[in-house]
């Protein structure tokens, strides 16, 4: 199934933010291998150049790890990754209050929905 990338956005870097998703989300554990670049962009439905192109940036970053044999893993760094997600829950957080602000509510009254709605689940 191909994956849901916008037009709008380069690719690559929706390629990064996907694979990184799985990693700090658990699909991808640490030292896991991943699928080979052809196999992953088959999936993705995008070319194999674009899938190296978002390798190499989290090849850059350290969360994954090429080794010559064996392909590319995840790192083991579980420290990285837990700051990693972090991170991307900081970001979520952000964009959830612009978006709320945006509707006119303010800190206070967010703050109320979020626990409001945490007690219904």
């Amino acid at each position: 199934m191909a994956w849901l990338l916008d037009s709008d956005r380069p690719i690559y870097t929706q390629i990064v933010e996907k694979i990184q998703m799985q990693i700090v989300s658990g699909y991808y554990r640490p030292g896991d291998k991943l699928p080979s670049v052809r196999d992953l962009a088959a999936e993705a439905s995008v070319n194999p150049n674009t899938m190296q192109k978002a390798f190499a940036e989290l090849e850059r970053s350290g969360l994954i790890i090429t080794q010559r044999t064996s392909g590319r893993t995840v790192t083991e760094d579980v420290e990285m990754i837990k700051g990693i997600q972090l991170e991307l829950a900081k970001e979520s957080i952000r964009e959830f209050f612009e978006k709320m602000k945006e509707l006119g509510y303010d800190k206070k009254e967010i703050v109320a929905l979020i626990e409001s709605a945490a007690n219904e689940g």
